[in-house]
């Protein structure tokens, strides 16, 4: 199961929708990022959304694993969907590269509680839209979700891996944060971020 969900997650959802409808490597365009942000901004929203279902669905499908082959508990998705965290973000298939693991992260918690899901997407479109940062999003909602995890649904396993992914995320952000020290972190052409950095330019 670890190895499927490695070879799964490390399947580089915006690299091949690039090549194979845009004839545009996007590891070679913008950020250089394979996931849904950069894709978004080099390629448009259309395919920037079909990366992020793709990246979701691959590390639901990974997670699922033990729960739809071998009737285990639903805390083994976590478990297991580390393996596709690691394969999105060290590729096999790209020389162990890869993205930042945020969609993959979602789709582990689709496996695991749809409900909690759909709480974590709300937090994150929420944030994303007040901020205009996909950056800045990612790493508040991982946090808030921790805090959730950790007070709310007080299962160690759930906890623990959340806190895990929100340090690794932070990790795999640590360019970002710069920028965003810096005040130069692109923003996302819509929200109240991006309108008020629109207004100051005036």
């Amino acid at each position: 199961m670890l190895i499927v969900a490695y070879l799964l997650g490390s399947i580089p959802s915006g690299v091949i929708i690039g090549k194979l409808f845009f004839h545009t490597d996007i590891r070679d365009a913008g950020s250089g990022n394979i996931g849904t942000t950069n894709t978004y901004r080099v390629l448009g929203p259309t395919a920037g959304t079909i990366v992020m279902a793709m990246d979701i669905l691959k590390g639901t499908l990974a997670a699922a694993q033990p729960v739809v082959l071998y009737h285990m508990s639903n805390r083994y998705t976590l478990l297991v969907g580390l393996a596709a965290i690691l394969g999105h973000t060290f590729s096999i298939y790209i020389g162990f590269k890869g993205g930042k693991a945020v969609a993959t992260s979602a789709g582990i918690l689709l496996a695991y509680n749809w409900e909690f899901f759909l709480i974590a997407s709300a937090i994150m479109f929420s944030l994303v839209y007040l901020t205009s940062m996909v950056s800045v999003a990612s790493m508040a909602s991982l946090t808030i979700v921790s805090l959730i995890a950790i007070f709310g649904y007080r299962d160690p396993i759930l906890s623990v891996v959340a806190v895990v992914l929100t340090i690794f995320i932070f990790y795999r952000h640590r360019t970002n944060i710069g920028r965003i020290k810096a005040g130069t972190e692109s923003m996302v052409p819509f929200g109240v971020g991006y309108h008020r950095r629109q207004s100051k330019s005036k």
